[in-house]
């Protein structure tokens, strides 16, 4: 918390590999993966126009329309895969509040997600941030992307004792570049953590 960071994507992360983490300067470090960099953070400040928070009756309406409970393209995936066994992920299924304009989940994290204080572990609300941007950014086509830089703001640490609403909204497209928005709520409204996302569309899907 405190700090706002931007992570570029430059190759897609090796999955159970530890990266080498390797200061630039004050204000970057680059994770490499032998002599690769797979990815570089900054220190920054998100500047981001953030909607009104949905409701959690709104949200959890919202995730009844969600668009990849069947032919997900990764039913395994952490954070909004369906097919993960026992609900072992963070189960998040955003769809449209009213529209494409919106939309919105509820997120209850397990026990396991949280530190020896009860709060979400900052690793994990990062995890939480990037899946539905995707959602807000491709809409209802659902173009094949990838990641290529996600912006954060953890404003402050998150209890894991509640009922969260995770919402997102698209930002525009850009040629084979589309943005996206999403913002972690409490029951009352408040703006926990949000992020802006940057996703590369294949080129020739």
């Amino acid at each position: 918390q405190g700090v706002d960071c931007k992570v570029r994507l430059h190759k897609p992360p090796p999955l159970d590999t530890p990266l080498i983490v390797t200061k630039i300067s004050s204000e970057q470090v680059e994770m490499l993966h032998g002599d690769i960099t797979i990815g570089t953070v900054w220190a920054t400040e998100l500047v981001l126009d953030i909607p009104q928070a949905p409701t959690l009756a709104q949200a959890r309406r919202a995730s009844e329309g969600y668009l990849c409970y069947e032919g997900h393209s990764y039913p395994s995936c952490f954070v909004c895969g369906p097919g993960r066994p026992d609900n072992d992920g963070l189960c998040l299924f955003p769809g449209p509040v009213d529209d494409w304009r919106l939309l919105a989940c509820t997120w209850r994290p397990s026990s396991d997600l949280l530190d020896e204080l009860g709060m979400i572990r900052p690793e994990i609300i990062w995890s939480a941030l990037d899946c539905p941007g995707f959602y807000a950014a491709a809409g209802e086509a659902l173009v094949p992307v990838l990641l290529g830089e996600l912006t954060a703001q953890l404003r402050a640490p998150i209890p894991g004792d509640q009922e969260l609403v995770v919402y997102c909204w698209p930002l525009g497209k850009e040629g084979r570049k589309l943005f996206g928005g999403v913002a972690i709520a409490n029951q009352q409204g408040n703006v926990l953590a949000s992020a802006s996302s940057v996703w590369i569309e294949l080129a020739g899907k």
